[in-house]
């Protein structure tokens, strides 16, 4: 993953967990595959036939929709928020 450096993880990490180590949390799991999808989908739209890409971006995709739906089930107020902060539709 050449194209995110530590310090853009730890900022990522900052900006919408707990703290800048605080990796494991829902939020700042998908606040990196946001990030992470946005970079893809860019990637997609200059190498349309790229189709190794286009499956992983597709699972991350269905990891974040997992931990979406963990974190609605499990916290409303959190979802919301970081659906809110992410500017995620749904």
């Amino acid at each position: 993953m050449s194209y995110i450096t530590a310090e853009k993880k730890q900022e990522l990490f900052s900006s919408y967990g707990k703290s800048n180590t605080d990796t494991g949390s829902p939020e700042s799991q998908i606040a990196l595959f946001s990030y992470r999808i946005n970079h893809l989908t860019d990637h997609l739209r200059e190498h349309k036939h790229d189709y190794n890409t286009q499956r992983a971006l597709l699972r991350l995709v269905g990891k974040r929709r997992r931990l979406l739906t963990y974190l609605k089930d499990n916290d409303i107020e959190r979802y919301r928020a970081i659906v809110k902060a992410l500017n995620l539709r749904k």
